[in-house]
């Protein structure tokens, strides 16, 4: 996985992948409690994506590591590599320390939509708190399944808080927590906020509208049904432009691009599928 070399001669070369978007996930320094640490920590993987990856293979792209425990820190790197052409993308994790729609974080969203740039956040992350909402859970599959949980808590958040009414150039990218609970969130959001519309004035359409314009989901892990075909349906509400396929390499349980899709789709679907929507949302110079 530190190889640029293998990854080329295993990925890049032998799928012929022209775009690939970086995401420095693990010990990143996001998460870190000690913020001035953790910051430079951030930096130091922002510079070692530009040197050892992004300048010496021109079809990846990277993800701006920012500490957004620390909004202005934050900023400071997002504005420090906006429009540098090797970046594409703000990232954060799903588990933050607190809400991620709360005003501590506005800053972060606010600065990546001046700069012109989606704010992806993957699954993972650590704000100090367990991972479910009953304790710390006893097995990693608990926590892997939970991605999903988080990710929905990520989202439930932004769209309630108002992020995307207050931002409304802000570009999300929910990354490597599934998409298929995305629908099932979004009729229960509408369903009860038509209850409680008294409580959250500043929302001015329903949630699944602002879930629809300016959220992007990832297909890793794709959802598997006994019907393969089932996963249609999900895809179909979403959007097919709303897609974004993902390979969740260099692990070791990575989605390869010649098995992902579950059915035939028509040449132009799956082109999209595989390309033009990422173009479209990440717009690579």
């Amino acid at each position: 996985g530190s190889s640029l070399s293998f990854m080329r001669e295993q990925l890049l070369d032998n799928n012929n992948c022209v775009l690939g978007i970086l995401n420095a996930t693990g010990d990143n320094g996001q998460s870190y409690q000690n913020r001035e640490f953790g910051a430079a920590v951030c930096h130091a993987m922002n510079e070692w994506q530009l040197h050892e990856w992004l300048l010496p293979e021109p079809r990846l792209k990277g993800s701006i590591v920012v500490p957004y425990e620390d909004a202005e820190a934050a900023v400071a790197e997002i504005e420090l590599y906006a429009g540098n052409p090797y970046f594409v993308q703000v990232l954060m994790l799903s588990r933050t320390s607190e809400p991620p729609g709360q005003k501590r974080y506005w800053k972060v969203y606010e600065a990546a939509a001046a700069a012109g740039l989606p704010v992806g956040v993957h699954a993972f992350g650590f704000g100090g708190y367990p991972v479910s909402g009953g304790g710390w859970p006893s097995y990693y599959i608990e926590d892997m399944v939970g991605h999903a949980q988080s990710s929905q808590s990520f989202l439930t958040s932004m769209v309630i808080e108002g992020v995307f009414e207050r931002v409304p150039n802000l570009r999300l990218v929910l990354i490597e927590a599934g998409f298929a609970q995305v629908p099932s969130l979004a009729w229960r959001l509408d369903k009860i906020r038509n209850r409680l519309k008294v409580e959250t004035p500043h929302l001015k359409r329903l949630p699944s509208e602002y879930i629809h314009d300016h959220v992007w989901l990832t297909t890793q892990p794709m959802e598997e049904p006994a019907n393969r075909a089932h996963v249609l349906d999900a895809i179909d509400w979403i959007g097919w432009d709303r897609l974004l396929f993902a390979t969740d390499y260099p692990h070791w349980d990575y989605d390869d691009p010649a098995h992902v899709l579950p059915m035939p789709l028509a040449e132009q679907k799956k082109r999209d599928f595989f390309l033009n929507n990422a173009v479209a949302l990440y717009r690579p110079k």
